[in-house]
Parts: C-alpha cells; sequence; structure tokens
C-alpha cells in the first residue's frame, strides 16, 4: 500500500504530458477502423496485449516472411500542410504500409498482418492528425489484404513539445509464402527481361534532400504539391502476376533508387546494365534536380526516378507481364536485359 507521505500533491502524468484518458479516447475512436482490416484468421478482441493469427489454410509448408521500416522525413515535410488539412497523415499512413508491404512481397510472399508504432508529442492535441494517419494505415492494409492486428501509440511531450506533432512513425508487416514458391532471384540467367512500373512520384525515400532543397531555397511545398503523393502498394498487381507469368526476381525501388535496389534480386551469376532512356522520367525529378542543383548522379543514387517495383521474368513473358500491369492501370516499361 502505498502511503501518503507528503501533503498538497502537485504532480501527476497528466501536468507531465502523458493524457490517460485522451489516450483511452483515441484507442476507442480508432476501434472500428482497425477492426474494418481485419481478416477471417484474426483471434480475439480488440485492445488486448498482443494480436493472435491463425495462418491460413493451403500450405504444406508456410514460411513466413517479415518487414519493417518508416516513412523516414516525409512526415516532417508533410506537416508542413497538415496544420490546416489533417487529411494529409492518411497518405503518410498508405506510404507507411506500402513500404512495409512492397519489401515483403519482393519474395512472393502475401502479407498477413501489420503493426505500427506512432509517436506524438500531445495526443490531445495533435489527435486528429494521427487519427488520419490511423486511417491510412487502414487503407493500405485493406489494399494489401493483412490486417491491421495492434499498435503501440507513444506519448512523448517533453521531449518533443514544440518540434513536431508526429515525431516518428514505423510499421512491421508479416506475410507468408509456400517454401517451394520463395522467389530468390536465383533462376535469373542471361536473357531475361527487366520489367519497371511506375512509381507514384518520390514515395518516401530522399525527403531529407528535399527538406534541405525546400528550406535552402525557399520553395514552398505548394509549389511541388506532388512531392506527397502515397507511395504505390504492388501487392494487388503482384498478386495478380505471380498467377499468371514466371516471376523470376522482384526488387522493391527505395533508398538508393535503383542502383542499390535492383541488384539485391539478381545473383552474382549476370550483370544487368539499366537503360534510363527506356521510360519516361516524370517532370517532379527534373524540377527536384534543378531546384536542388542536384548533380544527375546523385538524382539516380537517392530517388527511385518514376519507377518504384521490378520484375524481372523471362523474356517470352514480357507481353503477358505488361498486359497484367496495364490491367491494374499502372504503366511499364523494359528497362534492361540480364547479360
Amino acid at each position: 500500500m502505498i502511503k501518503q507521505l507528503v501533503t498538497g500533491w502537485k504532480m501527476d502524468y497528466k501536468t507531465s504530458g502523458v493524457d490517460i484518458e485522451a489516450g483511452r479516447s483515441f484507442v476507442d475512436q480508432i476501434k472500428n477502423t482497425v477492426k474494418s482490416t481485419h481478416r477471417p484468421e484474426v483471434l480475439g478482441g480488440y485492445g488486448g496485449f498482443n494480436g493472435m493469427m491463425r495462418i491460413p489454410s493451403g500450405y504444406e509448408n508456410p514460411v513466413l516472411v517479415s518487414g519493417t521500416d518508416g516513412v523516414g522525413t516525409k512526415i516532417h515535410v508533410a506537416e508542413l500542410n497538415a496544420t490546416g488539412n489533417p487529411s494529409v497523415m492518411r497518405g503518410i499512413g498508405l506510404d507507411l504500409v506500402a513500404m512495409c508491404v512492397n519489401d515483403v512481397i519482393t519474395c512472393g510472399a502475401k502479407p498477413l498482418y501489420f503493426l505500427d508504432y506512432i509517436c506524438t508529442s500531445n495526443i490531445k492535441v495533435y489527435g486528429e492528425l494521427v487519427k488520419n494517419l490511423v486511417d491510412g494505415i487502414a487503407e493500405g492494409c485493406n489494399l494489401s489484404g493483412c490486417s491491421l492486428l495492434g499498435g503501440e501509440t507513444a506519448e512523448h511531450p517533453q521531449r518533443l513539445a514544440m518540434v513536431d506533432p508526429i515525431r516518428d512513425t514505423s510499421g512491421f508487416c508479416t506475410g507468408i509464402v509456400e517454401e517451394s514458391e520463395i522467389i530468390d532471384g536465383r533462376l535469373i540467367k542471361p536473357g531475361d527481361v527487366v520489367i519497371g512500373i511506375e512509381s507514384s512520384g518520390v514515395h518516401s525515400n530522399g525527403f531529407t534532400l528535399i527538406r534541405d532543397m525546400l528550406f535552402r531555397h525557399k520553395i514552398y511545398l505548394d509549389d511541388m504539391p506532388e512531392l506527397l503523393n502515397p507511395t504505390i502498394i504492388y501487392a494487388p498487381v503482384v498478386k495478380n502476376l505471380l498467377k499468371e507469368v514466371p516471376i523470376l526476381g522482384m526488387a522493391h525501388i527505395t533508398g538508393g533508387g535503383i542502383p542499390e535496389n535492383l541488384p539485391r534480386c539478381i545473383p552474382d551469376t549476370v550483370t544487368v546494365s539499366v537503360d534510363y532512356d527506356s521510360w519516361p522520367i516524370p517532370k517532379l525529378f527534373s524540377k527536384i534536380m534543378l531546384a536542388g542543383e542536384i548533380p544527375p548522379e546523385e538524382m539516380k543514387n537517392v530517388f527511385n526516378l518514376g519507377i518504384g517495383y521490378c520484375v524481372v521474368v523471362p523474356e517470352e513473358a514480357v507481353k503477358d507481364t505488361q498486359d497484367i500491369i496495364s490491367n491494374h492501370e499502372l504503366r511499364s516499361w523494359v528497362i534492361a536485359e540480364t547479360k
């Protein structure tokens, strides 16, 4: 039993910056949003200590595949426009799911569930921003076919006050694949073809450079609103491709651009040289390069330059692959051949 040792108590958690009641209220607000993502395999209720999910039926030797990521500095660039437009954070929620899911599916896995972490300086003051962020996460989960199984919303008032409404956010995704159907690039041989699928813009990488460019050159975000276009979630198109064509390798084009990410799915026995003239690089990247006075090679090594995801297929499967991609209202180009 805690005994009263002094009189005139002056401190509590709320006066220190953490509002327990506001936190409980927020958890209740997002309850239906979270539950709207749940697959039939989800077990248990909402708000427990953990999330549980059955392994889906139909697998002989199921392999779980996990990935974790964040959206980096993009969340702070988005906050420049979020004060009068909280829905901007919905796009950041989509970004967060995309960054994790797009990594997990590169081996042929289907997303199962997602967990999030959100750190804010004040849940009561910035609750609408955080709610929009969770709405975007839920939307991304529904697009990906995975359940938002749980998460953590942390309030760090003294450390973060007067800095950022939402200091950081990160996600964790787990998918599943039959062991015999894992795609790891080992079957890629000379003569196979790399198809690049369009991005929606910068996606979620390179924003530390972009933020520096905006402030250093006094550029308003309104001059480049497409910077905040949400990252494309490629799970639906990849799911269809896996059913219809022989996919040999896949790469999610994130930080480091094509030079760093495409080789991650290419075996050492072959080489690949990307033709950067094989697709129309979006004007946004020219605007960034000119506004920031960024060298072309640096652009290649930082940004996706209009290609957000790559698939490697045999030459005879190119047409069918591009037809399926087109059916998902996405453009694609042959950007390289292996040698």
